[in-house]
Order: C-alpha cells, then sequence, then structure tokens
C-alpha cells in the first residue's frame, strides 16, 4: 500500500535537469538570467566524490543563482549520509537521489537506473538522505527498467516494466517519504543503449505518469522527458505538479525566457540584447577568477537558434574564436552586428 502523506515541499512549475557536462554553475547562472522562477539542478555529483573531494570546486554556487537543487548519486545510505551532512554548509534548496541515470559508468556501480532493481536499498538511502538533513529530500527515476546483470554475482535479466512494477517499486520507496518524484517518463535500457539513445529510443509514455498523479493525488509528482515547447509544458501542468526540462534549455535556451508567462500571460520578457549585457560582467569576474572560457561561452550557443542571424552568431562563438581574451569582445560585438529586431 502506498504510504500517503502530504509533503510541505513549494514544487515550481518548472526546472531544469540535472545534466552532465551542462548543468555546471555558469550555465546555471545565464539561465537564471531569463527566469527567476525554474528550480535548478547541479549536475549529478557522486556521493563519494563529494566525501573525497574538493568541496569548494564540487559544491560551490554563487547566490545569484538560487533556488539550486544538489542532485547526489549514491549506491549505500553510508555514502549518501556522509555526502549530504557535508553538502549541509552550502545554501542548496534541495537534495535529490538520482534513480536515472543509464551510463554503464553509473550503473555498473549501482547508482543511478539501477536503484531501481533494489526497491528496498532505495528506501534505505533515501532515509538516510532525510536523516542527515532537514532540507527536501526529493527522487529523480524512470517509469522503468531493462537491467541486465545489474546487479552483482546475479545473472538474471531483471525487468521492471508496466504499471504495476513502477507501483511496486513506489510502494517501497514511499515509506522514506520523498518530498518530490520526479518521474522520467521512459524506461531505461541498461546493457546496449548509450546514455544518448536512452533519451531518444525507448517510448515516452506520459499516460503512465499522469496515471500515478490522477490514483495518488497526494504525491507530489513532476514528469521529465521531451518538453520542448511552451504549449506541451502547459498541457502537462494540468495534469501534474512541475515539469522538469532537460535538453531544450540548451537547444533552444531562449524558451526558459518565454516559460515566464506560466506564471503571468502578461509578463515582460527579457530581451536577448538585454541577456547579453547581463551576462558580461559575470564573464569578466570570471574570466578574472580563471574559469574555463568555454564553459563560460557554451550557454550562449542556441540563444538565437531559429532567428535571422543564427549562423552568424554561432561563428562568432566557435571554439576556434573563442579566448579568454576575445570572449567579451565577441560579446560586444554581437550587440552591434545582430539584428536589432531580436536583440
Amino acid at each position: 500500500m502506498m504510504e500517503k502523506y502530504i509533503s510541505n515541499i513549494q514544487t515550481p512549475k518548472i526546472s531544469i535537469a540535472p545534466m552532465v557536462d551542462k548543468s555546471h554553475r555558469h550555465f546555471r547562472y545565464f539561465c537564471r538570467l531569463m527566469n527567476k522562477d525554474a528550480l535548478l539542478y547541479t549536475e549529478m555529483v557522486t556521493a563519494q566524490a563529494i566525501i573525497n573531494g574538493d568541496l569548494d570546486r564540487i559544491l560551490y554556487f554563487r547566490e545569484e543563482e538560487g533556488p539550486v537543487a544538489l542532485q547526489i548519486a549514491a549506491s549505500s545510505s553510508e555514502d549518501a549520509y556522509k555526502a549530504v551532512k557535508l553538502a549541509e554548509s552550502y545554501n542548496y534548496s534541495e537534495i535529490n537521489l538520482n534513480c536515472g541515470c543509464p551510463s554503464d559508468r553509473v550503473s555498473g556501480n549501482l547508482m543511478g537506473a539501477a536503484l531501481m532493481a533494489d526497491k528496498n536499498l532505495v528506501y534505505e538511502i533515501l532515509s538516510a538522505m532525510k536523516e542527515a538533513t532537514n532540507k527536501p529530500v526529493t527522487i529523480k527515476h524512470r517509469i522503468g527498467i531493462d537491467g541486465t546483470d545489474v546487479i552483482e554475482g546475479k545473472n538474471n535479466k531483471i525487468i521492471m516494466e508496466g504499471y504495476e512494477d513502477l507501483l511496486e517499486f513506489l510502494d517501497t520507496v514511499s515509506k522514506a517519504r520523498p518530498d518530490r518524484y520526479t518521474v522520467h517518463a521512459r524506461s531505461a535500457i541498461l546493457k546496449g543503449l548509450s546514455p544518448k539513445d536512452n533519451r531518444e529510443i525507448p517510448p515516452l509514455d506520459y499516460d503512465m505518469v499522469y496515471r500515478l498523479k490522477k490514483d495518488f493525488e497526494y504525491l507530489n509528482i513532476e514528469i521529465n522527458g521531451g518538453f520542448k515547447t511552451l504549449e506541451s509544458i502547459s498541457d502537462a501542468l494540468t495534469k501534474v505538479d512541475g515539469v522538469m526540462i532537460g535538453r531544450a534549455s540548451y537547444e533552444d535556451c531562449y524558451l526558459l525566457a518565454n516559460l515566464n508567462r506560466i506564471n503571468d500571460k502578461n509578463a515582460k520578457i527579457i530581451s536577448r540584447g538585454e541577456i547579453i549585457k547581463s551576462y558580461i560582467p559575470y564573464v569578466k569576474e570570471e574570466l578574472e577568477k580563471g574559469s574555463n572560457v568555454h564553459s563560460l561561452a557554451a550557454p550562449l550557443q542556441s540563444l538565437f537558434q531559429g532567428q535571422k542571424g543564427s549562423r552568424k552568431f554561432k561563428q562568432l562563438l566557435s571554439s576556434s574564436n573563442v579566448k579568454k581574451e576575445t570572449l567579451v569582445e565577441i560579446l560586444n560585438e554581437t550587440l552591434i552586428v545582430m539584428p536589432q529586431d531580436i536583440l
């Protein structure tokens, strides 16, 4: 029987997914210029990296980025507890457990989506995380897994598919009372598909997630997977509590500015020119600190996606042009050479 409880967490209508090599702090700062309300996530960080690593390098973020959620991957409750305790001194708004990453490197260590093969372990890890912090603790998972040989020493094929299997998983997990369930509406295939293919080949099943919210209205449920337009996001928000956006946030980043109209149809949308002007002082400051110039330039790449002048902009920001001594100059030049009607 699903644990019935009411979470007091405030769920934003929009969040920006944790994405490896994308959701770094420069990307988050850039996103925040366009959207003040979305919840932003770190990249997935392993508990072991937090326990054994340089905490400031791994966990530091600027106050202007907030609210930011820390996502961790863990394979034991002990590691999860230690990692969350160490992260307590950083001002994350919530802590999220990754049960959705399908990469071999992660699943091979019984983390990410592979964790779904052991629902009791997921319960133990979530319980340890909740013991370690008073902040909200959330979980991101798939609707199912095809996990051949994901558990060491077992040569069986572990398959979790269909609504009843999902409920069986959640029946145990819910006893830890996670504050939100972010459900990626695809199964994860843990053998034979790359992480990229796992974002595209397994079919989306939004209806399973919508059914979950309808059957268990008291659960706080956010949906993830393939949302790229204001219309599709608005429709999903009539059925669940929130929508997590992934690839669209870097393939067509100006969508984030337009998403302000979800909360206020008459909201004044920041212009592309204003975004660039606001980003330049940050770039200057971070370059002086020694930040990587290509990481600073990367979030800008799709700012003019689908607009006239897009090709010219991408040429200006090509890796051969972008250097520590040229990036600010390029951004200032953009404000001059790009069509004024789209700036």
